[in-house]
C-alpha cells in the first residue's frame, strides 16, 4: 500500500498548523517547510476546508489555522476523506470493477481486512499525537523558529 501525495501533503499541512496554533500560517510557508508545490497545495488546503480541518481566511491578513482541536482529528479519518471515491484495487469500485474474478476472488477479502485493520490503526492517533512531544518536528515547522528550506523528508523525520 502507498499514500498518495495528495494525503501526505494534508498531513504535513495539519501538522504544520498544529505546530503553529497561535498563528495564522500562509500556504506559502507550509510549501516551504514541506517542500509542496503550492498549486497541488492549494488543492489540499481546500479539501481540508471544505471537510471542516482547517479554517481559511482571504486578504491582507488571511491565511489558515486549525478548524478542529487537534485531538478531535483522527489521521484514519483525514486519509479516509483526502482519498474518498479513490478505490484501493479496481474490484473495489462496482462501476468500474472489469475483473472476471470478482464473484470468487479470496484476495479482496484480504484486502478489506487489511484495509479495516490499517484505518483501525490510523484511528487510533490524533493529530496531537503527532505532535506533542516532538521536539524535532517543531524545530522544523514552528514558525518561531523561523523556517530555512527544507526537503520533504526533513518533514517527516520521526522524532527521538
Amino acid at each position: 500500500m502507498r499514500v498518495t501525495t495528495k494525503t501526505n501533503i494534508a498531513v504535513r499541512t495539519l501538522m504544520f498548523c498544529a505546530v503553529n496554533a497561535n498563528r495564522t500560517v500562509r500556504k506559502s510557508e507550509i510549501a516551504k517547510a514541506c517542500n509542496a508545490s503550492e498549486n497541488h497545495l492549494a488543492q489540499v488546503i481546500n479539501l481540508l476546508a471544505q471537510k471542516g480541518y482547517l479554517v481559511t481566511r482571504r486578504g491582507r491578513g488571511g491565511g489558515l489555522e486549525l478548524g478542529r482541536e487537534p485531538e478531535d482529528i483522527a489521521v484514519g479519518q483525514v486519509f479516509r476523506d483526502v482519498e474518498e471515491g479513490a478505490p484501493f484495487a479496481e474490484c473495489f469500485n462496482p462501476k468500474t470493477n472489469t475483473c472476471p474474478l470478482i464473484d470468487c476472488c479470496k484476495l479482496r477479502l484480504a484486502f478489506e481486512r487489511a484495509l479495516d485493520a490499517f484505518f483501525d490503526e490510523l484511528d487510533s492517533v490524533s493529530l496531537t499525537d503527532l505532535v506533542s512531544d516532538n521536539r524535532q518536528l517543531e524545530s522544523l515547522l514552528s514558525m518561531a523558529n523561523g523556517i530555512a528550506s527544507r526537503n520533504a523528508a526533513d518533514c517527516a523525520a520521526p522524532a527521538n
